[in-house]
């Protein structure tokens, strides 16, 4: 059966949002650290092989081709009954030959050679597609694709959002790990629950207002200097903005449904203006410049608060850094990477 992965279970020293868990093998996550995703490594022996040499079953609905060394989308026409198609880890480089796959609902291409999105236009039906791990420039050629609720162009080199407008049905978009500076594009995107903008090369939080069902942002490894941009996103429930260049926790104020805040790896001194987030249960602070523990009284709110990260502050030198933190927000149950012992 041809599925995408999930992921599993996060490490907790690294970059928890990267990219969507939804794209990709559990090889490549593992190599995911601080946003930086290292790309499938193709054999430098391998040989496209003939597609009459693969078995196709007409009945099947769920086909999976992975890895079969494919280099060219052809014959199979005989899958009018599959509504999902796998041709993951081949060595594919055109997109093409799939017109007469009309019922397709979900078709997955990550880790190809793919240059072009295109010829896509008779697959009406389709609801998912995944073209991570190739070597696209821009997004095109969707245009037909109505349907479709999640997109993964995940580590590509794309280098502009653009041509989204049809895809108003869009609930996920996987960009992350691409080429991307700034953020645009995206009004039409009412539906959008989950935006993975992690590893492009963007500098400011912005055109965002008309994205109100959004509940995931994900902007980690970037260029952003200041919280901005997200007061129209009153539903956002986890935000993700590690490593980047952040020196002030601000521009939350509209944001009361967050569960999730991950900042670390900022140039963040204080904890400030997050006491109005009471629904707070993740919040990941590590490797910043926090040095008073009376910021922690911004956490004594959010009675929900389980997991706090603050390894790698200045705080951290305090010997008794681990019980002035369980004094400080009885309510967590994990400090750092360790779970707290009773």
């Amino acid at each position: 059966m041809a599925t995408l992965s999930v992921g599993e279970p996060q490490e907790m020293e690294v970059d928890r949002r990267g990219e969507s868990e939804e794209s990709g093998d559990d090889e490549t996550k593992r190599k995911s650290i601080n946003g930086e995703v290292c790309p499938p490594q193709p054999s430098t022996e391998e040989s496209p092989v003939d597609m009459d040499t693969i078995t196709l079953d007409p009945e099947e609905e769920d086909v999976d081709l992975v890895h079969c060394r494919i280099g060219k989308i052809e014959g199979l026409e005989v899958l009018q009954k599959a509504k999902t198609l796998s041709l993951r880890q081949n060595l594919i480089k055109c997109i093409e030959n799939l017109d007469s796959l009309v019922s397709l609902r979900e078709l997955d291409l990550y880790d190809n050679q793919v240059r072009k999105l295109e010829n896509l236009d008779a697959l009406t039906e389709l609801e998912q597609l995944d073209v991570s791990f190739n070597t696209l420039r821009k997004i095109e050629g969707l245009e037909r694709l109505s349907k479709i609720t999640k997109l993964f162009l995940l580590h590509n080199k794309i280098n502009s959002i653009a041509n989204l407008d049809n895809l108003t049905n869009l609930e996920m978009l996987e960009l992350g790990s691409n080429r991307i500076r700034v953020i645009e594009n995206l009004d039409s995107l009412s539906s959008l629950q989950s935006l993975f903008l992690g590893t492009n090369k963007i500098t400011q939080l912005q055109n965002l207002d008309g994205l109100h069902n959004l509940t995931v942002l994900s902007i980690q490894s970037n260029r952003i200097t200041k919280m901005e941009g997200l007061q129209c996103l009153e539903n956002l429930k986890e935000l993700y903005l590690s490593h980047n260049g952040i020196e002030v926790i601000e521009g939350l104020e509209n944001n009361k449904k967050l569960t999730t805040l991950d900042i670390a790896a900022n140039r963040i001194k204080k904890i400030e203006n997050i006491s109005h987030l009471t629904e707070l249960q993740e919040f990941w602070m590590n490797d910043n410049q926090i040095d008073n523990w009376s910021d922690l009284d911004e956490l004594k709110n959010a009675k929900g608060l389980e997991t706090v990260y603050l390894e790698r502050n200045p705080l951290q030198k305090d010997p008794q850094y681990r019980r002035k933190i369980m004094l400080a927000l009885p309510s967590v149950r994990q400090i750092d990477a360790t779970f707290i012992r009773f």
